[in-house]
């Protein structure tokens, strides 16, 4: 992991083609690292959540190339690097397990960040459905204290086809069901890291089995 940090932490000083160029095997090798720990990471993932299947890796990982073809910002490449397990891999719009190295911003985290519309309506649905079933997951101590950063990027209003007046219509109005907590360079660093990481993934298993059942569930129907 520190080869690893190291690595990122050179990118952000020389976020530029020559010098990634000259470091590129650096970069193969931190990245074939970080795919070993996050195949692993899926092997133990699965001991506790059996809907997450084995999955290829690259499948999980995501490209450190950046798309500048519309962004002021035109750094060629992410200083981090991130898998996000799922079923169907990072791309599949289900809820899942994320771990985002980077220096100084690392985190772990999962749900379900910006899902297509029809995934998001139906999540908000069974929590219309089902409204104290989500908030005991939610607001219980534990996975308050496992993961207690939520990405707020909420609506100012409803959302279509549910009530304004609805007594819990705050639960509707997110854009994301994603939940996260920060992971300190000590804890990266650690022997004990696999163990830490899958404490609160186990604590968020539950959360990604109701956003997940929400949508198989309404999206059947």
């Amino acid at each position: 992991m520190k080869e690893i940090l190291d690595f990122l932490n050179d990118l952000e000083k020389n976020n530029n083609r020559e010098w990634f160029e000259e470091n590129r095997a650096r970069y193969e090798a931190t990245r074939n690292q970080f795919l070993v720990f996050t195949e692993l990471l899926n092997n133990e993932i699965r001991t506790f959540d059996p809907e997450v299947p084995i999955l290829a890796p690259k499948d999980c990982m995501f490209r450190i190339f950046r798309d500048v073809r519309f962004s002021n910002d035109k750094r060629p490449y992410k200083t981090n690097y991130g898998s996000f397990i799922a079923r169907g891999g990072r791309k599949s719009g289900y809820a899942g397990y994320y771990l985002h190295l980077q220096p100084g911003s690392s985190f772990l985290g999962g749900g379900v960040y910006m899902p297509p519309s029809d995934r998001l309506k139906a999540i908000r649905q069974e929590i219309y459905l089902d409204p104290k079933g989500f908030m005991e997951i939610k607001d219980n101590p534990e996975f308050q204290r496992y993961l207690p950063d939520e990405y707020d990027d909420k609506l100012k209003t409803a959302p279509r086809d549910f009530p304004k007046d609805w007594e819990y219509i705050h639960l509707l109005r997110n854009k994301s069901y994603a939940y996260d907590r920060n992971l300190s360079e000590e804890e990266i660093l650690s022997s004990s890291l696999m163990e830490n990481v899958l404490e609160t993934f186990k604590v968020l298993s539950r959360m990604n089995h109701f956003l997940n059942q929400a949508i198989d569930d309404n999206l059947k129907s």
